[in-house]
């Protein structure tokens, strides 16, 4: 009889989990519905998700009340920049936690100067001993001779290629970034078929002296920023290449040339082969508006720069003085410019296109802020007519499948690893919402509200 009690017994006991978030409104991304369940995490991966009115499975080391709160994976920044010299290793390394108190779970490093340093933060924190968001980094951009950015892989032939990627694989990067201030169009697609014979993942801005269908074609995975769509987009592509080519014309140059020739035809032609060849565009709406609007913008007094050391503030100098310093014309045309790629966002999403949200926050890129600006462009994304549905898939959803990790993020599903955001109130009504932040949950880690603010405080930057 005793025997029988002591079965009994040890059925009835439960398995402890490390957390348990009860009562939370779940947001399924890929339909929008909400759903209240109750989530159980166990060594940084969702164990069990079940409804909230069936019996709890499990005990918890730590339990949630989230009741009312609204639940998604945590936010991936998908393009910023960890860069500035060794100076600013420690203001950047200061952005992590910027990042965390954004909710930002994950970032896409689209290239920089400190790829040690960006290494040794990756390692730390999937090791849990740095606070930050998972890091994915293409180290070194891939440019010709001379290349406007420090750092960069120069390459001037074939044999260069082979080698800068290489030493890619030998850094284990997750991606290949290519530059377009110095490179030649030829090597530009040398490299991204060089780069697909080794799967390896690619994206990049695009020499003007490329046709964009040839950059798809060669196999290019995502297209960072518009102005590479919108040459695509233009009836006049192939002869303003050919003045791109020539040097009868430089970039901003055939800037009024390629927006006055914009045709529908044309540009379906292209929305249709980025969709089928599967090619993300990261639109960077945000930081084209601010930049947009420097001359008229007077950023001396926003309460994100006390975040940012004295030197790293001066890195905006050179983009500040170029936008006073420019004739009406050109001021007219970045304006112009940025609400046409906002009505391009829109017609990509529209066409199928993948969307991806990126701020392109780091130094140089003037009052862009790390953390909170991918808030901004998920705000930018459903001015350009994105529902806060598509703008939050643009962020965490479509940023894993771009990146091959959907088996582990992107949604909140069993055996998913743990990084989510706790909302007070609902993103689907009010994109704004995001910045509303109760939780972050990262793999076992929980950041509450005192937290964040603790990770705030902690990164303010003490003026001298």
């Amino acid at each position: 009889m005793s025997f029988l009690i002591l079965i009994s017994c040890q059925r009835n006991l439960k398995e402890t989990v490390a957390i348990i978030i009860q009562n939370g409104k779940v947001i399924d991304l890929e339909t929008g519905q909400i759903a209240q369940k109750d989530i159980y995490i166990s060594n940084g991966r969702i164990k069990n998700l079940e409804n909230s009115d069936s019996p709890l499975l499990y005990k918890g080391n730590k339990i949630i009340d989230a009741e009312g709160k609204y639940i998604l994976p945590g936010f991936w920044d998908n393009h910023v920049h960890f860069r500035g010299g060794k100076d600013l290793i420690s203001n950047n390394r200061n952005f992590l936690k910027l990042f965390i108190a954004n909710g930002i779970t994950t970032v896409r490093d689209a290239g920089g100067d400190l790829t040690p340093s960006v290494l040794q933060w990756k390692k730390s924190i999937s090791e849990g001993n740095l606070p930050g968001p998972d890091i994915y980094t293409s180290g070194p951009k891939i440019d010709g001779p001379n290349a406007t950015w420090a750092g960069s892989l120069e390459v001037e032939n074939e044999l260069d290629v082979r080698k800068a990627l290489d030493s890619l694989m030998a850094l284990k990067t997750d991606f290949v970034k290519l530059y377009d201030s110095r490179i030649s169009g030829e090597l530009y697609l040398k490299t991204i078929e060089e780069a697909e014979k080794r799967s390896l993942i690619t994206s990049g801005h695009m020499p003007f002296t490329v046709n964009l269908d040839e950059a798809i074609e060669a196999g290019i995975d995502a297209i960072e920023h518009l102005y590479y769509v919108m040459k695509g987009c233009s009836s006049m592509e192939a002869k303003v290449t050919k003045q791109l080519q020539d040097k009868s014309i430089g970039f901003w140059g055939a800037m009024p040339l390629l927006l006055d020739s914009y045709e529908e035809g044309t540009a379906e032609k292209i929305f249709a082969l980025l969709k089928t060849k599967n090619v993300y565009v990261v639109p960077t709406l945000h930081i084209g508006k601010v930049l947009s609007y420097l001359d008229e913008v007077n950023h001396d007094e926003d309460p994100h720069l006390k975040y940012l050391e004295e030197a790293f503030i001066k890195t905006y100098e050179g983009r500040i003085k170029g936008a006073l310093n420019a004739g009406a014309e050109r001021r007219k045309e970045r304006k112009d410019l940025d609400h046409f790629f906002s009505k391009l966002t829109n017609n990509l999403n529209q066409a199928g296109v993948g969307i991806l949200a990126g701020s392109d926050c780091g130094a140089y890129n003037s009052y862009v802020y790390p953390g909170f600006s991918l808030h901004k462009e998920l705000e930018a994304l459903v001015n350009a007519g994105l529902s806060p549905l598509e703008a939050l898939k643009a962020s965490a959803y479509n940023g894993s499948r771009f990146l091959k990790k959907d088996k582990d993020y992107g949604s909140i599903a069993i055996g998913k690893i743990s990084d989510l955001v706790l909302l007070a109130e609902n993103p689907l009504e009010n994109i704004s919402n995001t910045q509303k932040i109760d939780f972050v949950i990262k793999g076992d880690a929980i950041f509450n509200s005192e937290k964040l603010r603790v990770l705030l405080k902690d990164t303010v930057i003490e003026k001298k």
